[in-house]
């Protein structure tokens, strides 16, 4: 395996560092990882995933090449370009290691500013050296995609590919992008990953992660985190890059936040948590409250989706509201066995503990109970308007 480029990522990391650059240069931050997969031995891949990550870190900076196309991303901007040049990934960030029951542990900690760029590659990684020994199936591989394509060539959806961090590998990730883009580039509208945005000539996808909401509750008052955090990006990208995320905290919560302002500013939220319909009919119907045409407003729905379950969400949503689809793992790693359900979420910021309640209640990821029953409480509070 080979990890031979700088923007093999996801644009929302370039994004959100753009963002930290200007706003929180000084942060520090603890990342987890965690494996929702139940019963994987990690023994026998540790000292792969140790030799993959150091590799990384010794050899992988950013070309001319990589930051001229780059520059040419419109709301990144150019003294951000000139920090990447600058920018290496740190090995002594990052501590991994498994204990005598397989169990996995990635911990990294420091600035937050040099270490956001490690999740997005560093799951890859371990899901690529899980999934290679697991099986190299590829005839099954294409063969899936070629139904995936068949069943949406004569539709009018949109998918884009979310699919980086827990893909089969760098060849199955490429096969997906170029098949998609070759045979129905009228459904295909993007990849979130830069290097392949840049190979094909795509369009690259993202705004936020759950990771910038989360760190605002360690700069402010944890029931103003939410709408600082909102606030702070339209301040960073003035309208561009309008897609909330709408899950960190849960659905009613954002939605109190997510006030006539944010509403008409940002163009849409991203479903990636609960039940889809519920949320969708949630959110027009708060549209509609707020006097707002849905019409005029999309939801990207990207929470562990297949292709018949995209289309089924898009036809219950048709005409009422525009649709788009961020698929994941069903797209770079389906082959004969079950892919690993891994994250590498944010824990704590400036050594305060910080959470992300999540509508799907396995998703939800805290080191500190008592801090996430807090969070919630005032949350809660805050919906009876004590807050």
């Amino acid at each position: 395996m080979s990890r031979i480029s700088a923007l093999d990522n996801d644009l929302y990391k370039f994004s959100m560092q753009q963002a930290v650059l200007h706003q929180f240069p000084s942060a520090k931050v603890e990342y987890k990882f965690k494996c929702r997969t139940p019963g994987v031995d990690f023994r026998a891949y540790e000292s792969d995933i140790i030799k993959e990550v150091n590799k990384m870190c010794r050899t992988v900076c950013f070309t001319d090449n990589d930051l001229n196309y780059l520059s040419n991303i419109n709301h990144l901007s150019d003294d951000y370009i000139q920090f990447l040049k600058l920018f290496r990934f740190d090995y002594k960030y990052i501590y991994i290691f498994t204990d005598n029951s397989g169990d996995l542990y990635v911990d990294i900690k420091g600035p937050w500013l040099h270490t956001i760029l490690f999740e997005e590659p560093v799951l890859s990684i371990i899901s690529e050296i899980y999934s290679t020994d697991m099986s190299n199936n590829f005839e099954l591989f294409e063969n899936r995609t070629k139904e995936k394509i068949k069943l949406i060539e004569n539709t009018d959806i949109k998918i884009a590919d979310f699919g980086g961090r827990r893909r089969h590998s760098k060849k199955a990730h490429d096969y997906i992008i170029k098949e998609f883009t070759n045979n129905c580039p009228n459904n295909f509208i993007g990849t979130s990953n830069v290097m392949f945005a840049k190979k094909y000539n795509i369009k690259p996808i993202g705004t936020m992660a759950h990771e910038w909401l989360q760190a605002h509750q360690a700069f402010v008052k944890i029931e103003d985190s939410q709408f600082k955090a909102l606030e702070n990006w339209a301040k960073e990208y003035r309208g561009d890059l309008g897609i909330a995320l709408s899950d960190v905290v849960g659905l009613k919560y954002f939605l109190k936040d997510f006030d006539l302002y944010f509403s008409k500013l940002f163009d849409g939220t991203r479903h990636d948590s609960g039940d889809p319909i519920h949320y969708g009919n949630s959110i027009i119907k708060h549209y509609k409250d707020k006097g707002i045409d849905p019409k005029t407003k999309t939801i990207v729905f990207s929470d562990g989706l297949t292709v018949p379950k995209a289309l089924s969400i898009y036809n219950y949503f048709t005409d009422r509201i525009n649709v788009s689809f961020g698929i994941g793992t069903n797209l770079t790693n389906d082959f004969d066995f079950e892919p690993l359900q891994i994250v590498l979420k944010m824990i704590k910021c400036n050594k305060a503990h910080v959470a992300k309640l999540s509508d799907t209640p396995g998703k939800s990821m805290c080191t500190s109970k008592k801090y996430l029953d807090t969070l919630k409480f005032i949350f809660d509070e805050k919906i009876k308007g004590n807050g």
